[in-house]
């Protein structure tokens, strides 16, 4: 006999832009935000009736409309008043969980001072997760497809090899990769003060960026473990990080058959496949809850 198991509804990819115009200066924020929403919803599976179903349409609307009630001080700050929201005013709903992309804008400067013109900041996007079952809540922060690039000060050599090894040892190499990263805040309780979002999520990022500049790196797995470790040590709002690279592999080019030599100065840079590296780091005494998909 079939039985129902988890179930979620909700409206996804809500693209929201928010303009706040303080006279002359204007103010950008771009999301886009996806919400689910979990609670009494066996009777719409099983028998059609949509008695306890908010529209995912209102959903959407409840976003745009939030935007303007609430502005959108930061994505963790507003995915929080949208889950509150949709736990505490519909009775059917138990639990919601907010998704969020945030896309930078940084403005261009003109010779005439006008401040209303902007140019989107490369490929980085800011991503938060907010979940609340009406008493705890859960907040992930995160960045995604941030490439960086150390061109020396990696090596990577004394590894296993079999019949179907190709790879050469390296003592000098390329070391790339687009760093996607999840965090845990610990605060989980309306008692406890909230974390600035804003300037957490920043240093969090700077963290990152100085750990992997700053490490002489032996494998990208040593370069990910300081990286988290570093935000761990240096943050202690944050209790878990989880961290995804890829390898962006970068060849030297055999340049013999030309005639020239190729001294650590012409590479291919592949696309795939990829060397995929992922692990999460805990402050002592943490528990793992971040996905690991």
């Amino acid at each position: 006999m079939p039985k129902l198991g988890q179930n979620q509804y909700g409206k996804a990819e809500t693209r929201v832009v928010r303009m706040v115009r303080d006279g002359a200066v204007h103010h950008i924020k771009d999301l886009n935000v996806s919400v689910a929403l979990s609670g009494e919803m066996s009777d719409v599976h099983l028998s059609g009736s949509n008695a306890n179903v908010l529209p995912t349409d209102t959903t959407k609307n409840t976003v745009y409309a939030f935007a303007k009630e609430h502005g959108i001080e930061s994505a963790e700050q507003f995915g929080i008043h949208l889950a509150r929201h949709f736990v505490t005013s519909q009775e059917p709903i138990h639990s919601a969980r907010i998704r969020i992309e945030e896309y930078a804008w940084e403005r261009i400067g003109t010779t005439g001072g006008a401040q209303h013109s902007f140019v989107r900041k490369g490929q980085e996007v800011r991503t938060a997760q907010i979940a609340y079952d009406g008493e705890r809540w859960e907040v992930l922060a995160g960045l995604k497809d941030l490439t960086v690039m150390n061109s020396t000060d990696s090596e990577f050599w004394g590894y296993v090899k079999d019949k179907y090894t190709t790879l050469k040892e390296a003592r000098d190499r390329v070391l790339a990769t687009e760093v996607h990263a999840r965090w845990r805040y610990g605060w989980s309780d309306d008692a406890r003060p909230m974390p600035d979002w804003d300037h957490d999520w920043a240093e969090a990022r700077g963290h990152l960026l100085s750990a992997f500049a700053e490490t002489y790196s032996l494998s990208l797995q040593q370069t990910l473990y300081q990286m988290g470790a570093r935000v761990i040590e240096r943050r202690p709002e944050i209790d878990e990080i989880r961290l995804s690279l890829p390898n962006k592999h970068h060849f030297p080019v055999d340049l013999a058959p030309f005639g020239l030599k190729n001294d650590n100065e012409v590479y291919f840079a592949a696309d795939r496949p990829y060397g995929l590296i992922e692990a999460t780091v805990l402050r002592d005494g943490a528990d793992a809850t971040i996905p690991t998909d």
